[in-house]
């Protein structure tokens, strides 16, 4: 049976910015979609949404045919109807899966799920940022480069205001010092939640094979129980980037 997931994005960036939009130009939404149909195939039925459509395109209807969501938000988390937030909130309890993409750390469905600040430092020079994974059996690391090396992305940096992770899987360290918990596991009521902190807009990451393979995994991972047949096919291949 494939694992229906609804990819959304706030889209603010893209219309907005040329710089942006020639990195993206299906949206961030797209390039995200496009990377779990190009691993997962018949596996996935990807539909996408955006902040600017009715009900920002999360209906009831569209998320009880939801298994996964991935939220990708940076300049417009207060645009979010708190309606829809709880929406959100109650399939996430009932057994959704939810993926809480770079800083949708902020967002108010990551905040409410995770009952804390979830602020963290920030800054942005560019830098290399190496993704270590310390937790190698967890099928969320399957085939990921270790270290996954993204060239140019935003910093990141500790104290990260969240719960203590069920699980950890990534850690990063950039070229400037700062270290992150990068690839954080939570479990509230029947779903499951993975944050990933890699995805800054102005960098090409949701490009990047490596990326692709850790929310293709993800995916798989958050998907409610039943809905997920045999793992990855050469789930331990190494990515080259």
């Amino acid at each position: 049976m494939a694992v229906n997931v609804t990819v959304w994005s706030e889209n603010y960036h893209e219309p907005r910015e040329e710089a942006v939009r020639r990195i993206y130009p299906d949206g961030m939404h797209g390039a995200i979609a496009e990377g779990l149909t190009e691993l997962l195939g018949e596996r996935v039925t990807t539909r996408t949404a955006v902040l600017d459509e009715p009900e920002h395109g999360l209906t009831d209807a569209v998320l009880a045919g939801t298994d996964v969501l991935t939220w990708w938000g940076h300049m417009a988390h207060e645009e979010v109807d708190d309606k829809v937030v709880e929406r959100v909130r109650r399939r996430v309890l009932g057994g959704m899966g939810l993926l809480v993409l770079h800083s949708a750390h902020y967002s108010k469905i990551f905040r409410a799920l995770m009952g804390s600040t979830c602020t963290l430092n920030w800054r942005d020079a560019g830098e290399r940022e190496l993704v270590w994974t310390v937790a190698p059996g967890h099928p969320i690391a399957q085939g990921v480069p270790r270290p996954l090396v993204i060239e140019r992305q935003e910093t990141y940096g500790e104290p990260f205001g969240i719960p203590e992770p069920d699980e950890l899987v990534f850690i990063s360290n950039f070229s400037g010092g700062e270290v992150f918990r990068s690839g954080c596991c939570f479990r509230r009521g029947l779903g499951k939640i993975f944050y990933f902190s890699p995805g800054d807009q102005e960098y090409p990451v949701y490009h990047h094979p490596g990326v692709r393979r850790v929310l293709a995994n993800a995916v798989l991972w958050a998907a409610p129980a039943g809905e997920v047949g045999e793992p990855l096919q050469n789930a331990h291949t190494p990515v080259q980037w």
